[in-house]
């Protein structure tokens, strides 16, 4: 039996950074929508906004859910946003990765 690569994720040899970036492209809606949300909790004052808590409202919005949105993505989403909002950076909390 194959031992499995340092950093991959399960049998497809991708990390998840590849994983995510695949799941990115083929769905650009899932980020629209996370930046939407965003930044309406933003408007109306919430200071610090959690990418899970927007993972869960995602998934209850859409009615059969969003095939291959993987909880481990969220870390990359909230990094993305800060990158592209940097004035939303004291909203997310980022941690120093332990990957790439």
């Amino acid at each position: 039996m194959p031992t499995a690569i340092l950093g991959s994720h399960r049998a497809s040899g991708r990390s998840t950074t590849e994983q995510f970036h695949a799941f990115d492209t083929n769905n650009p809606h899932v980020y629209r929508a996370l930046e939407r949300m965003a930044a309406h909790r933003l408007a109306v004052g919430t200071t610090r906004v959690s990418l899970k808590d927007l993972f869960e409202e995602l998934r209850r919005e859409l009615p059969h859910g969003v095939v291959g949105l993987n909880n481990n993505y969220t870390a990359l989403y909230a990094r993305r946003m800060v990158d592209e909002h940097p004035h939303w950076a004291g909203a997310f909390e980022l941690r120093r990765r332990r990957a790439a």
